[in-house]
């Protein structure tokens, strides 16, 4: 029986064209003249400061030093001045999208059904060299407290930055070798496009710099395709379960952090 689902399993990663490729929410174009998913730089022709340069550090946003040494008395001060963290309707949130300019529309619209949204820059605080070699970030410390004085100076009260990872795969159908049918220039559907969304989203009180982190449940789907059409199709996939990822993750947010009714 373990030898028929080895067999089983090994079968369905070789049906999956390269089993499983990831991509950032930020960067989820679709390049099939490329190996992997999102757009290379500058290949719409579009200005060099909007293209994509990594993501935050979960280190940087929520101000943690990876060589500060604490002892048992810092964590034990650290667990008895903890709270929870609490929204309250029309607080006002300074948005972070990992890795983006501007955070996505949809995010937006969907915690602005209960709290002030401002929108603010997901660009890490680092960029590439020539070499394509990132220079070492700033001290997170220094970064963290530097956002919530921007926040501060905003009068946001809280700070929300999020993640997100889009794991895709195509499963090549039996119509693969026949699927343009000449003399009706008919394209049959020949791959299955496979997607899940994960997304991670971090609170932070501008305040007191505590902090807590939550990931929504992920979401997945699928859709047949052709191959004219692959690029449309895996976009629209992409949008479909953003919209999904979003929605839970506005949904969660409020759940967990206020006494506000969610909208279901």
């Amino acid at each position: 029986m373990k030898n028929q689902k080895l067999i089983l399993l090994i079968v369905a990663c070789t049906l999956v064209a390269g089993c499983a490729k990831t991509r950032s929410i930020s960067h989820s174009g679709y390049d099939e003249n490329h190996s992997g998913y999102g757009y290379s730089p500058n290949a719409n022709g579009s200005d060099p400061a909007f293209d994509y340069q990594g993501e935050l550090s979960e280190f940087d946003v929520l101000g943690i030093t990876r060589t500060q040494i604490a002892s048992d008395d810092d964590i034990r001060r650290a667990l008895d001045g903890s709270k929870r963290l609490k929204l309250r309707s029309g607080s006002s949130l300074l948005l972070i999208q990992s890795g983006a300019m501007f955070p996505d529309g949809p995010m937006i619209t969907e915690l602005s059904k209960h709290f002030t949204v401002v929108p603010f820059s997901g660009i890490p605080p680092y960029r590439r060299t020539n070499r394509g070699v990132q220079t070492a970030s700033l001290d997170p410390e220094s970064y963290s407290k530097s956002l919530r004085l921007a926040a501060a100076r905003g009068g946001n009260d809280f700070i929300v930055c999020y993640w997100g990872v889009l794991e895709s795969a195509s499963e090549r159908l039996a119509t693969k070798t026949v699927s343009w049918v000449p003399g009706f220039n008919w394209m049959l559907p020949d791959e299955k496009q496979h997607m899940r969304i994960r997304l991670k989203v971090a609170l932070v009180d501008v305040r007191t710099g505590d902090w807590a982190i939550f990931s929504p449940k992920p979401f997945d789907d699928d859709r047949i395709s052709i191959s004219p059409r692959r690029a449309a199709t895996d976009q629209k996939l992409v949008e479909r379960l953003k919209l999904k990822a979003y929605e839970m993750a506005a949904k969660d947010l409020v759940d967990r952090y206020s006494d506000l009714a969610s909208v279901k």
